[in-house]
């Protein structure tokens, strides 16, 4: 057997700490530990939320890969923007991002996350999303089904169990340039206003 969890021990208790290795025993076991437990933000911010429901339920029973949902930012680990983005909702999906801890991952669906889909002209939607949130995985399809969005998250898993998922490292290294990309489209507040009448002025409903 190749794949799996014995091949996961056996390396464990290979020798991690050679130069061959990128990684010692300490931050294989926390990546293996990440990658299996994975809380993903209950969030739907564009179309593709409709494919969540039958992802986490039993049909396709994501929480068998040690991905299941999380009430709030600050419990989760992957934010997924799930198609369209306005730019009503993209203040609110940076805010989201920021609370959440580190280390957090963010999958992207649709061609609507990479180049604006069928809103590609559209005057309030944003075409690129890495031009404002660092990306970890897109998914691709319109909407993609759940086997892809499956296949999406194996793939963030490989690349935490392996060291390589570190989106969240590049926002912080490279702050000014997406925060000088928010504040083109959303405005030198680029936070949403919480005011009791938040829904009457610029940067509220």
């Amino acid at each position: 057997m190749n794949t799996g969890f014995l091949q996961e021990q056996k390396t464990l208790e290979g020798d991690l700490n050679s130069e061959n290795s990128h990684q010692n025993s300490v931050d294989f076991l926390m990546n293996w530990f990440r990658k299996r437990s994975i809380f993903v933000l209950a969030y739907g911010t564009g179309c593709g939320a409709i494919e969540m429901p039958p992802t986490f339920t039993s049909r396709y029973d994501a929480e068998r890969l040690g991905i299941r949902g999380a009430a709030t930012p600050r419990q989760a680990d992957v934010i997924i923007v799930s198609g369209y983005c306005s730019y009503k909702t993209l203040r609110r999906i940076i805010r989201t991002y920021e609370q959440m801890s580190n280390p957090k991952y963010v999958l992207a669906l649709g061609s609507c996350t990479v180049n604006g889909g069928m809103y590609w002209d559209s005057y309030n939607t944003i075409k690129k999303l890495e031009d404002y949130l660092p990306v970890d995985m897109y998914v691709n399809g319109c909407m993609p089904r759940p086997e892809s969005i499956l296949e999406g998250f194996i793939e963030i898993q490989k690349e935490i169990g392996e060291g390589k998922a570190s989106s969240w490292q590049k926002y912080e290294e490279n702050y000014k340039f997406y925060r000088k990309n928010q504040e083109a489209v959303l405005g030198e507040k680029v936070e949403p206003s919480y005011e009791a009448d938040w829904y009457l002025y610029d940067g509220g409903l």
